[in-house]
């Protein structure tokens, strides 16, 4: 199974629904609704310059069919299967006068889809992905009228780009509607332009809300068994009263066509980010500067969180951030961010970044076994955080290594020579894995050699020595779990760990 970044077609059958009271029965046709919302769903059309093959100017490229097409797989084979023995997928090398700048440039095409927010302003609403690195992009109406556009703004964290189009003919505008009152089992219908086929209508319900599909830090997806395809990206998705709830932008599918299985992102998320983009062509997002993780059960009961796992856990208050100038630190569970409750480490960015820059706000933190509120200054997101990636070396034969009973590990003292042999920086601090013990509890955490423990229980240790002292202490209190705060080639996290007995080998 694969995500595709895609969307919308195919008829779903209207069955009768229960007699129920409370429930909605299923209308007899959705012509009259699709009869008033086609004229302000678009096509959109985009070029882009496409160099050609080196050596051979005069080649025929191979036939830039939409994306999804039928016809795609066709010429990308038969144009394989065609070239010289031995450079099946491969360039073919350069001769005289082919240089870059000699080369002429063919014209590439792909197709989406759209709709149209303000008929007086012309403001058409699609996904980034649509437009992504196009260099000139039409909007199609539903009268195939085509009309050069100007982007106005794109936001790839969301897939949200708004365009603008100027002509005298009269546009048709669809209004925006209340997603969070969409609820699971609600009648949706979406239009679009699926495989190049404009004005396709398809309908069906709403299948769960708030989906996380791992496509960015805001997924909050309504996910519909509409049929979505390649061609309806950007497209609408419609409830009832003929109010855009949704913007549909992937699908989940073997085959690349629709299982029933679609994505949308929610209008009360598109909306900010469209009218910020209208207004100012970039979206400015609140940024509390925090590294967090999910709080799992095991967290929860080493904290000793009451009500059991919720919240982010900071791993690190990023030095200089917001979170870190307002007194938030590493270890803090926040539970309540602006009065707004964090369910659940992913919940945390989204509500974050819909809060205004530069405003004060409470938050409420689980510390020292309590809840303390503290006032943060917001910040503004940054374009992009790069963050440091690698695997740690193999660790060699430490000196004088410690052996934590139970646990699967032994450590060491930070020294010059294992700082060298474990790429440590020179102001790293704390006590360094030397050994993982197979099957044992470090090994199930996926802790390494090379990782450095910082922390046991939220308070900092230098020697093996304090490790092992804080870990004595927590077997004397019967606590079943330890909490070490770890650092390792992709940063600092907070690890759990099961105390096992205090006898025996590592594991």
């Amino acid at each position: 199974m694969r995500f595709a970044v895609l969307a919308f077609a195919a008829v779903l059958a209207v069955a009768p629904l229960a007699t129920d009271a409370v429930a909605q029965r299923a209308p007899e046709s959705f012509a009259p609704l699709a009869r008033q919302l086609l004229p302000a769903v678009v096509n959109i059309s985009t070029t882009q310059a496409v160099q050609a093959r080196p050596g051979r100017p005069d080649a025929p490229d191979v036939p830039q069919a939409p994306p999804g097409s039928p016809f795609e797989e066709f010429f990308r084979d038969f144009f394989n299967r065609n070239r010289p023995p031995g450079q099946e997928g491969a360039p073919t090398p350069p001769g005289p006068g082919t240089g870059p700048q000699q080369r002429p440039q063919r014209r590439g095409q792909s197709l989406g889809s759209g709709f149209i927010i303000d008929a007086q302003q012309g403001i058409v609403v699609t996904n980034n992905h649509v437009i992504d690195g196009a260099d000139e992009i039409n909007v199609i109406l539903s009268d195939n009228t085509s009309i050069r556009a100007e982007l106005l703004g794109t936001d790839p964290r969301t897939d949200i780009a708004v365009l603008r189009i100027r002509t005298d003919k009269p546009l048709t505008a669809v209004p925006w509607g209340n997603s969070d009152e969409a609820l699971v089992g609600d009648w949706v219908i979406a239009i679009g332009n699926p495989f190049g086929l404009g004005g396709s209508v398809t309908a069906g319900i709403v299948s769960a809300r708030g989906r996380d599909i791992r496509q960015g830090l805001y997924d909050d997806f309504i996910q519909t068994d509409a049929a979505i395809n390649r061609g309806n990206s950007g497209g609408p998705l419609f409830n009832m009263a003929g109010q855009v709830i949704g913007i549909n932008t992937a699908i989940y599918s073997p085959s690349g066509g629709s299982i029933g299985i679609g994505f949308s992102i929610p209008s009360n998320l598109a909306q900010r980010i469209v009218a910020q983009l209208r207004d100012g062509g970039r979206v400015r997002r609140g940024w509390l500067g925090v590294n967090i993780q999910q709080v799992t059960d095991e967290i929860a009961e080493a904290l000793r969180l009451p009500n059991g796992a919720r919240g982010a856990l900071v791993a690190r208050a990023q030095e200089g951030g917001p979170a870190a100038e307002g007194g938030i630190r590493s270890g803090d569970v926040i539970l309540r961010f602006n009065g707004a409750e964090v369910r659940e480490m992913r919940n945390l960015p989204r509500i974050v970044a819909d809060n205004v820059v530069g405003t004060q706000v409470p938050v409420v933190v689980w510390r020292d076994g309590k809840e303390e509120t503290v006032t943060i200054t917001l910040g503004e997101l940054p374009a992009e955080q790069a963050q440091a990636a690698g695997a740690a070396p193999a660790a060699p034969a430490p000196a004088q290594p410690v052996e934590l009973a139970g646990l699967g590990l032994r450590v060491a003292p930070i020294t010059d020579e294992l700082r060298q042999r474990f790429n440590l920086r020179a102001e790293q601090r704390g006590v360094v894995i030397v050994e993982v013990a197979p099957n044992s509890p470090a090994a199930e955490r996926e802790l390494r050699p090379g990782d450095v423990i910082v922390e046991v229980q939220q308070e900092r240790v230098a020697t093996p020595a304090e490790v092992q002292e804080r870990i004595a202490r927590l077997r004397q209190q019967n606590r079943a779990v330890a909490l070490f705060a770890v650092e390792g080639a992709g940063g600092q996290r907070f690890v759990p760990l099961r105390l096992r007995g205090e006898r025996g080998a590592p594991g």
